[in-house]
């Protein structure tokens, strides 16, 4: 379906515009025009009479979420390692994987398959991380252009403390192909370059320095990650100690500042820190299920809420081990519990909603107005079946939406349809 053309959609629409209720609009018309939501329903006014009209029935319809921390190199091993804590992780698993991306041949296979189930997801948004390989990241933006996904995509940058088949020769170099790489991705329309420093461990700061240069000149986004483990966050004050902490040594190098920053774990910052972040308008990234499995703690994500940061989900593939933000936004729920059992029992554990709204409003405004089926957002919306999930009782629309949430698979889904930006871009129908 075009996303010029202008259509409806019928069901059960559930969202939230803020973080601590869901609306359930029974029923309901939702109207796609040029891309866009032009408005929500009960009955179909009388201006649309004739349009083109997909009734799916007793399904649920929600936005599109939006997973703002992956890595498209990692999926391939996902599920692997899980045992293991963060920098052994690294250098026994992802970096092994990503070195494999400098054979086309190869990243061509790997990335096909993760392009494909991206479109399958109940995701509809995402950044990504690829590899420090140019041919490879360009490649993996082309295939998820080509089947309608929108995105920001980075090639990855480091130039040190990192396996020799990874590490960039200088940061001359790993500056002069970013500025290459950037400027290749102005063909793409809806998958879009974003700077990406893996973490300051691995990026001198010459390169930091340039990245922010970069940054400045161009008005690009940015991605890194920021205090997802102890040892991590003490390396860092090891090879920064004119800086006063993990957040100021990125801000030293001018890239927090201009907005679009996406940081992700954040499990160890403390109160100044996260002033700096929220004043900077940096968005965190919260990865629970990456967290467990690489044993890097459980991040005071109401605390987040309370001083009013940009929050949103990352699925953290393959560190997570499900590309299903619904099993994330679970995980969510059940590590805030935990935290406020052993750790500290004045921050109260998330709800459903608000996990609910931080993958779809919190993530989805790092691309504007994304996340929310109310007049002038994208049209990004979920068709979501849950019908082979029998019940010996009634069930609200809202119940159903939470027992999705809580039962779905690593890997699996209730994605009937999918619309990004008012074009469809999977059907279970057409599948079939």
């Amino acid at each position: 379906m075009s996303a010029e053309k202008t259509f409806a959609i019928k069901g059960h629409l559930i969202r939230n515009t803020d973080p601590g209720s869901l609306e359930v609009l029974r029923d309901s018309w939702a109207i796609c025009e040029g891309g866009v939501v032009a408005g929500v329903y009960p009955v179909l006014p009388e201006k649309y009479a004739g349009i083109d009209v997909t009734d799916y029935g007793d399904r649920l319809i929600i936005p599109g979420l939006t997973d703002i921390h992956l890595h498209a190199p990692q999926y391939a091993f996902r599920g692997l390692g899980m045992d293991l804590e963060l920098l052994e992780w690294l250098e026994t698993y992802a970096f092994p994987e990503e070195s494999k991306y400098a054979d086309l041949d190869y990243a061509e296979k790997a990335y096909e398959i993760f392009a494909d189930d991206l479109v399958a997801s109940v995701s509809t948004r995402f950044c990504v991380y690829g590899t420090v390989h140019v041919e490879a990241t360009v490649r993996l933006m082309q295939m998820m252009e080509d089947r309608g996904l929108h995105a920001l995509v980075g090639k990855v940058n480091m130039d040190r403390n990192s396996p020799g088949v990874l590490r960039e020769s200088s940061a001359e170099q790993s500056l002069a192909d970013t500025r290459a790489w950037a400027e290749e991705c102005g063909k793409f329309r809806n998958v879009r370059p974003i700077l990406t420093p893996r973490f300051i461990p691995t990026c001198s700061d010459e390169l930091m320095h340039g990245l922010g240069r970069i940054r400045k000149e161009t008005g690009m986004a940015l991605q890194s990650h920021l205090s997802e483990n102890p040892a991590e966050v003490a390396w860092v004050i090891r090879l920064c100690p004119e800086s006063k902490g993990y957040v100021d040594a990125y801000d030293s190098f001018g890239v927090l500042d201009g907005g679009r920053v996406v940081m992700a774990h954040c499990v160890y910052n403390d109160f100044q820190e996260l002033e700096t972040l929220k004043t900077k308008g940096v968005y965190l990234a919260h990865c629970p299920t990456s967290n467990s499995n690489l044993s890097s703690g459980i991040a005071p994500v109401r605390m987040w809420l309370d001083l009013g940061l940009n929050c949103g989900i990352g699925s953290d593939i393959a560190g997570g081990h499900s590309l299903s933000l619904f099993h994330t936004m679970a995980h969510a729920i059940q590590t805030s519990k935990l935290r406020r059992r052993i750790l500290d029992g004045s921050l109260a554990p998330l709800t459903v909603p608000e996990v609910f709204y931080m993958a779809t409003r919190g993530g989805g405004s790092l691309f504007g107005k994304v996340g929310d089926l109310s007049e002038g957002y994208a049209f990004d919306a979920v068709v979501l079946d849950d019908s082979r999930m029998l019940s010996p009782f009634p069930l609200s629309q809202m119940q159903r939406l939470e027992r999705m949430i809580y039962q779905v698979g690593p890997d699996g889904n209730y994605v009937h349809a999918k619309y990004i930006g008012g074009k469809l871009v999977y059907s279970a129908d057409k599948i079939r």
